[in-house]
């Protein structure tokens, strides 16, 4: 058995039944026994089961929010995004499916895109569902089963997933689900020979734990994992709109986010006033209850992520970095859950810590530049390439800038998201893409026909 506790005021909301390698093989032989029917399905078959699964989903808006914020503690603004993701995945998938060529000509040879089979879907804790949207929708566009294994800390978000897909009315044996342990679900995915490809979000540190088992049955993987993302602000910038976006950003999902970007990177000229701009629109980041419209910082989703925040800006004091705002302990009022002030660092060296490692929580670095040519060379002096992030006033520079950056997505001028471009990153951020085309020929293997 495993313990809910509610992050906002540690309260046991619920308990979970743990899987183990016995639950983990059954699944996977359904998964098998269906793939033989389900791989065969036409595309209308498929946008028909998408299109349930959509409709399915939108019916639990309330309670999908709702159960997110009590067991993750994602702020409401947050969670009421995830859900429009939730509902996206399938939407943008139908697209895709739509226009998408299963059979392709290269040369004098047929070649056809073929499922790849019984797929393995890892997810983590910070928006369980709506990688479990994403993750699914494309398995289904792709004629592939699936076996899910969620983050056992989301088990009430995956009762309610599952209830959704349960009235979805879906083929017997296309998706099924255990909770459990990495350790004993998650290493039977990886190493079952009945599973072909893994799809995993989560720590690098895991995802690199993924890729070694899989080789032995050589799986095929996608791995989209931690980040370190830089925000580059050039100096043509608007300053007063580009710094509090700025910070806002850094503390998006709590700071609980792979792509949030957690290392600011200003002028050197500039930076006494950023350092003001960055201080004020801090004190305007409400921290507190996730239920409430206008929280922008939730807590921590355990003690244990608590701890890991607090052990960085304890380093970050360390290793010499001024402390801006925020720092050590609970904010006052919010003793009882696993609350984090919102903290910023200046004077930060791109060498510390802090500027390398991904803390995952609401703590924003800030890194001086001389030029354009530091800033770009900075960005890139990082083991991560997930997301980064260019703010000019000049389009044209923003985007050659943008195109120096070693990262699978960079925004500029703006958070931004579009379901169909690939997404996924560079260095030891990831292995392949999702979303999209893109997301959706991982999830096949090309078969040329010579005729």
């Amino acid at each position: 058995m495993f313990d809910l506790i509610n992050p906002t005021n540690h309260e046991k909301i619920g308990e979970v039944v743990l899987g183990d390698g016995k639950d983990t093989q059954k699944a996977i032989a359904a998964a098998k026994e269906a793939f033989k029917t389900f791989s065969r399905t036409s595309v209308e078959e498929r946008i028909k089961i998408l299109k349930n699964l959509k409709r399915a989903v939108e019916k639990r808006e309330t309670e999908l929010i709702d159960t997110m914020i009590l067991e993750y503690g994602g702020t409401r603004q947050f969670c009421t995004a995830s859900f429009q993701n939730m509902v996206g995945a399938f939407e943008h998938m139908i697209e895709t499916l739509r226009y998408f060529e299963f059979e392709r000509r290269a040369g004098h040879t047929l070649v056809q895109m073929t499922p790849i089979g019984v797929v393995g879907i890892i997810t983590p804790w910070n928006s369980s569902n709506g990688f479990i949207c994403s993750k699914f929708a494309t398995a289904v566009a792709a004629g592939c089963t699936v076996v899910v294994k969620p983050s056992e800390m989301s088990a009430l978000q995956t009762q309610l997933i599952i209830e959704c897909f349960h009235e979805a009315g879906l083929p017997k044996g296309i998706v099924n689900v255990v909770n459990g342990l990495g350790n004993r679900v998650g290493s039977e995915i990886v190493n079952h020979p009945d599973i072909a490809k893994i799809s995993f979000t989560g720590s690098t540190r895991t995802g690199k734990m993924i890729a070694k088992g899989a080789v032995e049955t050589m799986k095929r993987v996608t791995l989209e994992l931690g980040g370190k993302s830089p925000n580059i602000i050039l100096d043509d910038a608007d300053f007063k709109d580009a710094i509090p976006q700025a910070v806002y950003g850094a503390y998006m999902n709590s700071g609980q986010a792979c792509i949030a970007p957690t290392r600011l990177l200003v002028p050197q000229s500039r930076l006494a006033e950023v350092n003001e701009l960055a201080k004020e629109a801090a004190r305007q980041v409400v921290v507190g209850n996730p239920a409430s419209e206008n929280t922008n910082v939730g807590p921590m989703v355990s003690e244990r992520q608590y701890e890991r925040v607090q052990s960085y800006i304890e380093v970050g004091i360390h290793e010499g970095a001024d402390l801006l705002v925020g720092g050590m302990g609970k904010p006052e009022g919010l003793e009882k859950g696993n609350f984090v002030k919102a903290t910023i660092f200046t004077n930060v060296r791109n060498d510390m810590r802090i500027a390398q490692e991904e803390i995952f929580g609401p703590v924003l670095s800030i890194i001086s530049y001389e030029n354009e040519e530091e800033a770009i060379a900075i960005a890139n002096d990082t083991p991560y390439g997930l997301a980064a992030y260019v703010t000019s006033s000049d389009e044209k520079r923003a985007l050659r800038v943008a195109s120096q950056i070693e990262a699978g997505r960079v925004c500029v001028n703006g958070f931004k998201h579009d379901a169909l471009a690939p997404f996924g990153g560079f260095k030891q951020s990831g292995i392949g893409r999702e979303f999209g085309s893109f997301g959706l020929e991982e999830y096949l293997e090309p078969k040329s026909i010579l005729i």
